[in-house]
């Protein structure tokens, strides 16, 4: 299959888990394994490449998670040759830019061309030996917790078709969740990484602000929320690929992380959020944060109860940011986008929150001026704890509509608030967050976890990532 863009087909049917597990050269291994089977000459990077691409066949048309696939000619670079990842096949989030595939951010604003170049952190990635075998769906700019779009199909969860596989990297999780690749690129400026990963039961670390290479674009507005990352199905896949990504670029500012192996060798201080500020926690969810904690203690850490100090006021100053976003592409489209760009072709949701900026423009340095005082009160919280443990999402994951950018607009707004209640602070504050597939609804669908630190302290939320794991190993979707 030469370069092209798929997805577009209509999804399977709601009902039975939909997954690509099967006895070809992947397997079930995670990208560890197979990077060794690799280097030990068991299997050839040829043969991951073309079982990955027999593997997303199997499921494009009940999950619709690739935008753009390139089978025949996966993206490596020569850095990459050898890396600790070598071979792996994996998938790039259409919002980066990956030498000659188009960059379409799951808009239909304007036409998408094949780009020159790659972006800093797709050289980044590549150079961890990981071969790029196409782009993954998103919503529109990213902007919505639910990967739908106006009239194209949405990405599906492999656990149940019928409901919502997370956003914004919503096709990512679709895949390594289905079993096509093992590790997949991800991005988080609201939770992004970290929702798609509750909905799918996967891993999902959003690193400190500057861990990783930067994004230009994301480092010339006031408050750059998006950081790069990966989701895996194992703690050791996330911990490999942040190793390997350090070999190519450390930021000297912030503490060095390595590779790391294991659980944490001190006990720690837990601090317990079971409800958000502005969203009370729905029963389903409550009793996994609550089930986790309860393991944690008995892994001799200390658990306590917990306040966040973001509320009401840190909740409508991030919507107004999110609008300037939205306000900001509509502006700058047709320049840094392409002419053809047309804001008569912006979705619901990118329309409204553009509009409702520009009737509230005046609260800006407000806003502005709160946001970044975030920081220091995110800071403060972890003179007391060493981490501190709440839901990902302050309800279990929502059905295919739910969050369609075509519900009316202060209702999507409302619906959003309600469900995606714990995240952004890691974003607005560039504090890690970690995600972890800790339990499930009764359903069967996966709720998730996560775990916040202070800045540079992604080790200790590992560490605990790879004790809950070894305690209770996570569910397969296999099973």
């Amino acid at each position: 299959m030469t370069d092209e863009r798929i997805g577009e087909g209509s999804a399977g049917q709601a009902g039975e888990r939909v997954h690509a597990f099967t006895d070809d050269a992947l397997g079930t291994h995670d990208a560890v394994a197979l990077a060794a089977l690799v280097r030990d000459g068991e299997v050839n990077p040829r043969e991951l490449v073309a079982a990955a691409a027999a593997r997303a066949a199997r499921i494009d048309g009940a999950l619709a998670p690739v935008a753009y696939a390139s089978y025949d000619r996966p993206r490596i670079s020569r850095a990459g040759v050898g890396g600790p990842l070598w071979g792996v096949p994996t998938y790039l989030k259409d919002n980066v830019d990956l030498r000659g595939l188009p960059t379409a951010m799951g808009s239909e604003a304007f036409r998408a061309r094949p780009v020159r170049r790659n972006a800093p952190f797709a050289d980044q990635l590549l150079a961890s030996g990981l071969a790029v075998l196409g782009k993954t769906r998103l919503p529109e700019f990213g902007l919505n917790a639910s990967t739908e779009f106006a009239a194209a199909p949405p990405v599906r969860n492999p656990w149940r078709p019928s409901h919502s596989a997370g956003a914004s990297s919503g096709g990512a999780a679709a895949l390594v969740a289905a079993g096509v690749v093992p590790i997949a690129h991800a991005n988080d400026g609201g939770g992004s990484i970290r929702i798609p990963a509750a909905c799918c039961g996967l891993v999902g670390l959003k690193p400190t602000r500057g861990r990783l290479v930067g994004n230009a674009q994301g480092g010339k507005l006031p408050i750059d929320l998006v950081t790069d990352g990966v989701l895996t199905r194992t703690v050791r896949d996330t911990a490999a690929f942040f190793a390997a990504a350090e070999l190519h670029h450390r930021n000297p500012k912030l503490p060095p992380l390595g590779l790391v192996e294991g659980p944490p060798a001190r006990p720690l201080r837990i601090g317990l959020v079971v409800d958000s500020p502005i969203a009370k926690t729905d029963e389903p969810t409550r009793r996994v944060v609550e089930e986790t904690a309860a393991r944690l203690e008995a892994m001799g850490h200390r658990v306590e109860p917990a306040t966040l100090p973001f509320g009401e006021e840190f909740s409508r100053d991030f919507l107004s940011y999110w609008g300037y976003i939205a306000w900001v592409i509509a502006l700058t489209g047709p320049v840094l986008l392409d002419p053809s760009f047309r804001t008569g072709r912006l979705d619901g949701l990118t329309t409204g929150l553009r509009r409702r900026f520009r009737t509230e423009f005046r609260r800006t340095p407000g806003v502005l001026r709160r946001l970044r005082r975030a920081e220091e009160v995110y800071a403060g919280i972890f003179r007391d704890h060493d981490v501190i443990l709440s839901p990902v999402l302050a309800h279990t994951v929502p059905p295919i509509g739910h969050l369609s950018p075509n519900v009316a607009f202060e209702e999507l707004i409302e619906r959003l608030l309600r469900y995606v209640a714990f995240t952004p602070v890691n974003n607005v504050t560039g504090g890690p967050g970690l995600a972890l597939p800790a339990g499930a609804e009764p359903g069967g669908l996966p709720v998730g976890v996560h775990l916040s630190a202070a800045h540079g302290q992604e080790r200790v939320l590992l560490e605990l990532g790879f004790a809950l794991e070894a305690d209770r190993p996570w569910r397969r979707i296999e099973d």
